[in-house]
């Protein structure tokens, strides 16, 4: 039986997110969904009077392709889907994999290939596209965030249906104020970081990039990064599983980075010379979402969190002018159960433990 919620999700997607307009191009990505979900996309793009143009994707297929790949063979792939970027309006990305590892045995000269040759696609989505990215609840999922699986499909519609424009003011004075923040400092168990935010734009995300949402992101000064960060939300990159990610800073630059996987941890962060740099910093508030479950997509917007970025900054919107073929969301949690944490914009608490302390900001708690 077709659940009406994925019509729901698709009208919002397509209205609300991508402000899908008449006579548009949108590129529609499906990963691992079920046809009703791309059903449900074409649906509302073509009631929207736009051009959907669909791709599926199945990730076992996507691990050979990665483990066969050749620099000629992605320079073709990348400079023809370049192309086909180059020509939309929007672009949406649907992602439900089975298996969130799947490419965990691929081998790293593979994936920063791939990754090295695909970054051009990525920046043209991301700064000249209205660009949304989901993932799709599976059984995986839902045993990754310690749930029943029709527990976890009830988690997923609630935290994406989000009335996001009724925090649209409350996160626009964020983005002010962080605009207007030149010292950001950020203490918490095994944290002490200090970073300038001076002449750098945010961003507030209220379900027009992500789904679900609930950030607002800047980039620290490059080279003004100082002190440690204990991240402590468990993460996966590249198909590997990371925990207890420190970070030691010096003028902006990773010194020293360790892990439960310190080896691997370097090797993602020596691929390039900016990936040892970070290129966002962001706040999340989404009150639906709680707990980790290894999905950045969900993990970056914990309530009480925020994310401090090694890799690439974002051209064009709120950049510092890092480049780098990472762009790994790491997250720490501040709230009381995950240890507490301040942080300060310029001498003045702005959080504290998780929970906004300005009255122009406590809608967002």
């Amino acid at each position: 039986m077709h659940d009406p919620r994925i019509d729901q999700l698709a009208r919002a997607l397509v209205a609300h997110s991508t402000k899908i307009r008449k006579g548009d191009k949108v590129w529609i990505d499906c990963f691992d969904t079920p046809p009703s979900v791309g059903e449900a996309l074409v649906r509302a793009v073509a009631q929207a009077k736009a051009h959907p143009v669909i791709f599926l994707h199945d990730s076992r297929v996507s691990r050979e392709m990665l483990l066969h790949a050749k620099p000629e063979q992605y320079e073709f792939i990348g400079k023809h889907q370049l192309a086909m970027m180059k020509e939309m309006d929007a672009y949406i990305a649907v992602r439900g994999s089975h298996n969130i590892t799947e490419s965990s045995d691929v081998p790293a000269t593979q994936m920063k290939l791939v990754q090295a040759a695909l970054r051009p696609l990525q920046n043209q989505r991301v700064s000249h596209t209205r660009w949304c990215v989901l993932r799709w609840p599976t059984a995986s999922m839902a045993q990754q965030a310690g749930m029943s699986t029709q527990a976890f499909e009830d988690f997923f519609f609630r935290v994406c249906l989000l009335d996001y424009a009724a925090l649209k003011p409350s996160m626009q004075a964020l983005k002010k104020l962080m605009d207007q923040t030149r010292e950001v400092h950020i203490k918490g168990p095994g944290t002490d970081l200090r970073f300038s935010l001076r002449g750098l734009k945010s961003i507030a995300c209220g379900g027009t990039h992500n789904i679900p949402d609930g950030e607002c992101f800047s980039a620290p000064v490059k080279d003004s990064v100082e002190g440690v960060i204990q991240y402590n939300a468990p993460t996966i990159y590249q198909g590997i599983a990371f925990d207890s990610v420190r970070l030691e800073f010096s003028r902006g630059r990773i010194v020293k980075a360790s892990a439960n996987n310190t080896e691997a941890l370097n090797r993602i962060l020596d691929s390039d010379d900016g990936a040892r740099y970070i290129g966002e910093f962001a706040i999340g508030f989404n009150r639906e979402i709680r707990h980790p479950m290894r999905d950045i997509l969900f993990d970056e917007k914990i309530a009480g969190s925020f994310h401090f970025t090694p890799g690439q900054a974002y051209e064009g919107i709120a950049d510092n002018g890092n480049r780098s073929q990472v762009h790994w969301d790491l997250v720490c949690i501040q709230r009381p159960d995950y240890g507490g944490g301040e942080i300060w914009f310029d001498g003045k608490l702005i959080r504290k433990d998780g929970k906004f302390t300005l009255p122009q900001l406590k809608p967002l708690n």
